[in-house]
């Protein structure tokens, strides 16, 4: 089994409910909201969020949301193969996490759970 799991796709949104109702609109169930800025829906074993700036990593990009146990391990392999690190690692509030991109410039979102 891979260290790494592929959980969500980010997508950048400048109106959260106008996004909603599309997505909702396709069949898509809301799985949860935080105000105006953010919100997860049911895209079976892939979340799709939508994130407004506030929110979202690096907006304007579709970014991938990657579970791992290891998020300053992840960040050091994504430099030595050629990406680079746009914030962190770093913890929020429930989770440690960095923005990175890939050698191609693609975004990605490394994160772990806080054991609390």
């Amino acid at each position: 089994m891979s260290d790494y799991e592929v959980k969500m796709v980010i997508l950048s949104t400048d109106n959260l409910d106008e996004s909603i109702a599309f997505y909702e609109g396709l069949g898509l169930s809301l799985k949860f909201r935080d105000g105006a800025h953010f919100a997860a829906l049911d895209g079976g074993p892939v979340t799709l969020a939508l994130a407004t700036q506030v929110d979202h990593p690096i907006h304007g990009q579709v970014v991938v949301g990657v579970k791992t146990a290891d998020v300053d391990a992840a960040a050091k392999a994504i430099e030595a193969g050629g990406g680079g690190i746009i914030k962190g690692p770093y913890d929020d509030a429930h989770e440690r996490r960095a923005v990175v991109y890939d050698n191609k410039g693609n975004g990605l979102v490394f994160y772990s759970p806080l054991k609390r």
